[in-house]
């Protein structure tokens, strides 16, 4: 009896033991999860969505024509099919969820990181769209053109928003919204971005070849570069 006693105590502590251990590697494991930075989750705005994101996924889309419902921050149905169609004209994936290249193409973003990098992607669609042919400085010019009309109170007071602004720029409604920015595109956005400004503070630009608005024609010019004519 006395060796089959001495044999369960054996026993017993060899389980005292791993049921020790086991309780010490989960404290650790809690305690590296509590203090463990919390990961990054990008929140999608889809059917069903409530937030201000919404909001502002609305009224770009209103501006562009695509959405003719409240502005309710509610991702309802006309929001998802307004969506889709965003995504058709840009030559994205069609699925109506305003994932991080939908929100990049309609110059949204949940940081200010996020709002500089949508800033400098949109100024580069712009001047790629729009300053095919021209030259480096006639493309920064393009640049900045847009953030000239930022900083002017008679025009909305983001990238997005004068981008988006109904009759503004043209080419967010044809095919050439669909070409992608490239090297040079993206330099451009960024010098303007940076300060440089070739348009003289130039608000509007045109191509006098292309252009029969006579009110565009009769605004003072301040400098004509490659085939555009800058002007207040």
């Amino acid at each position: 009896m006395s060796v089959n006693k001495r044999s369960l105590k054996k026993v017993w502590d060899i389980l005292v033991i791993i049921l020790l251990n086991i309780l010490i590697i989960v404290l650790v494991v809690s305690v590296a999860t509590e203090n463990a930075p919390a990961t990054s989750v990008q929140v999608l705005s889809k059917l069903g969505s409530r937030s201000d994101e919404v909001r502002q996924i609305q009224r770009v889309l209103t501006r562009l024509g695509l959405y003719n419902g409240a502005i309710d921050g509610i991702y309802g149905v006309k929001t998802v099919n307004s969506v889709k169609q965003f995504q058709r004209n840009c030559g994205i994936t069609v699925d109506g969820i305003a994932g991080p290249k939908t929100l990049l193409y309609l110059g949204l973003g949940s940081s200010s990181s996020n709002a500089n990098q949508n800033d400098l992607y949109l100024l580069a669609k712009v001047i790629a769209a729009e300053g095919r042919g021209e030259s480096y400085t006639g493309q920064v010019a393009i640049g900045a053109v847009v953030l000239n009309r930022v900083k002017h109170p008679s025009f909305p007071d983001s990238v997005s928003g004068v981008v988006y602004q109904e009759g503004a720029f043209t080419c967010i409604r044809d095919k050439n919204w669909n070409t992608e920015p490239n090297s040079t595109s993206r330099k451009a956005a960024q010098d303007a971005l940076n300060g440089w400004d070739p348009s003289g503070g130039s608000i509007y630009y045109y191509n006098p070849a292309k252009t029969t608005n006579k009110w565009m024609k009769s605004r003072p010019v301040i400098v004509v570069i490659g085939s555009h004519v800058f002007c207040k």
